[in-house]
C-alpha cells in the first residue's frame, strides 16, 4: 500500500462514525469494498447494540441554564436538587451527596457510580473537553449497560469552562430534565480471511469507529489502515497459519464489536494461536509500544526482534484498553500495538483527532514492523507463543472486566 493509498483512505472515512450509527455502517461497507478492490471477500457480522435518541434535555444551575449533553442510557425524568462537587469520591466525600446532584471530574466508573448511588445521589454532572480550547465541544456520553447493572439516575455532560463556572461561583441546586426512547440498534464486525497450511490462525483485530467528536483518524483508522495493508501483503506472501482480520465495530463504546466476536466464535478461539491488535499508530510524536497479555517470554521475544531490526520499542506485560482484551479473556494471547503521541501533540475523542497528526511515512514504517513480526509467527514451525494465560493476567483481566475491584 502506498503512502498515496494511505492519505486516501483517511480522506474518505474523515467523518463522524459512532458504534451503530449509519456512518459506521458506511464505513464498514467502504472498508468491504477496499477488501474487494485487492481482489479479497470480506464479510459483515451484525450485532445488537444498545442506543437512545434524546427527545428533550435541559440543565438549569441556580436558575441559569447551561449547555449539556444528556448521557445515553441513563433513563428519563426530572430531578431538581442541591449540586455538590466531589473533587474526591472516597467515604468521606461520598457523605455530602445523598439527595444531591453530584458534579464529578473525568469519566464515571462502574465502582464509582454504584458507591455515589448506594450513598444516595440522585444524578450526576460530567465534563469533558479542555479550559485551554477555543472550542466549546461537548461529547455525548452514555451509561453502558455494564455500568448501570439497570441502576439508572438522569446524567448530563458539560464543557469544562462551565464546569470551572459553576465551581468558582459556588453554584448550589440543579435541575435535569431529560426524555429519551432507548432501543437497540446493529453495530457490524468485517471480516477476511486468508486460509493458510493449518487449521491453526492468528487474529488480527483494530476498531474502526469513532466517538461523537471525533474523525478518528488517529484512534483508530490507522489500525484499520494496518490491517489493510496487512491483508493486502499476506494475500501474496505464503503463510503456515491462517490469517482472520476483524475490523471492530463500537470498540468506543465499550469494546463491543470484540465482545460479540468472541462470544459468537468461541469454539473457533480454540484453534487461534495469537491476536495482534492495532490501536493508533503513525503518529508523527509518540514511542512505538507493544503490550502483551499473555506470558512474559512474548515481551522478551518482541524485545529482541525489535534491537535486531534497529527498532525502537517499550513493551511490557499487561492489559491494553482495546479489542485485544475481549479475547485475551477468551484465553488468546494477544499482543497490542500503538504509537502513544504526547497529549500536547496528538489527542483522541475530539474534533482535533484527524489526519493532521498522522506521517505517512511513520504509518508505513510501523504497519512494516508490525509485518515482520506477523509473518515470523505466521510462518514458524510452531508459533511459540504459549496459550495458557498467566496467572498475573487472569486477574488483571478480572479487574478491568469488573469482576475484581483493585486494591488502590
Amino acid at each position: 500500500m502506498t503512502k498515496e493509498e494511505i492519505l486516501q483512505i483517511f480522506a474518505d472515512t474523515a467523518y463522524v462514525r459512532t458504534g451503530g450509527s449509519e456512518e459506521e455502517e458506511r464505513c464498514a461497507n467502504y472498508l468491504v469494498e477496499k477488501c474487494a478492490g485487492m481482489g479479497l471477500a470480506a464479510a459483515i457480522e451484525t450485532f445488537p447494540v444498545e442506543t437512545a435518541t434524546v427527545r428533550r434535555e435541559r440543565l438549569t444551575v441556580d436558575g441559569r441554564e447551561v449547555t449539556g449533553k444528556g448521557y445515553l442510557c441513563s433513563g428519563s425524568g426530572t430531578v431538581d436538587a442541591p449540586l455538590v462537587y466531589l473533587p474526591n469520591t472516597d467515604p468521606c466525600s461520598r457523605q455530602d451527596c445523598k439527595g444531591k446532584i453530584v458534579l464529578i471530574d473525568g469519566h464515571i466508573g462502574y465502582w464509582q457510580y454504584h458507591e455515589l448511588l448506594d450513598s444516595g445521589m440522585v444524578g450526576f454532572i460530567t465534563y469533558d473537553g479542555d479550559t485551554h480550547y477555543a472550542d466549546r465541544d461537548i461529547d455525548r456520553r452514555e451509561l453502558r449497560s455494564y455500568v448501570s447493572k439497570g441502576r439508572k439516575v438522569p446524567g448530563m455532560n458539560i464543557n469544562a469552562k462551565d464546569a470551572v463556572e459553576l465551581v468558582r461561583a459556588g453554584a448550589g441546586h440543579a435541575r435535569i430534565e431529560l426524555e429519551q426512547d432507548e432501543t437497540e440498534t446493529l453495530s457490524r464486525n468485517v471480516v477476511l480471511d486468508l486460509p493458510g497450511r493449518r487449521e491453526e490462525y492468528i487474529l488480527f483485530t483494530a476498531h474502526y469507529d469513532s466517538t461523537s467528536l471525533s474523525q478518528g483518524a488517529y484512534d483508530n483508522m490507522t489500525g484499520s489502515v494496518g490491517l489493510l495493508a496487512m491483508a493486502e501483503h499476506f494475500a501474496r506472501a505464503p503463510h503456515d497459519y491462517g490469517m482472520r482480520f476483524v475490523w471492530c465495530g463500537s470498540e468506543e463504546r465499550g469494546l463491543l464489536g470484540s465482545k460479540a466476536y468472541a462470544a459468537a466464535h468461541e469454539e473457533e478461539l480454540k484453534k487461534c494461536a495469537l491476536n495482534i491488535n492495532l490501536d493508533m499508530i503513525g503518529s508523527i510524536m509518540g514511542k512505538f509500544i507493544a503490550c502483551v497479555t499473555g506470558e512474559e517470554k512474548l515481551v522478551h521475544y518482541i524485545e529482541y526482534m525489535a534491537a535486531e531490526l534497529g527498532w525502537g520499542i517499550e513493551a511490557r506485560q499487561g492489559v491494553y484498553s482495546s479489542d485485544s482484551t475481549p479475547l485475551a479473556d477468551k484465553g488468546v494471547p494477544a499482543v497490542s500495538f500503538a504509537r502513544l503521541a504526547p497529549h500536547n501533540t496528538a489527542t483522541i475523542h475530539n474534533r482535533y483527532d484527524t489526519a493532521d497528526l498522522l506521517l505517512a511515512e511513520r504509518m508505513e514504517a510501523d504497519i512494516g514492523f508490525i509485518q515482520t513480526f506477523a509473518g515470523r509467527m505466521a510462518n514458524a514451525a510452531l508459533c511459540p507463543v504459549g496459550r495458557e494465560m498467566p496467572e498475573n493476567m487472569k486477574e488483571k483481566l478480572d479487574y478491568y472486566l469488573l469482576r475484581k475491584r483493585e486494591k488502590k
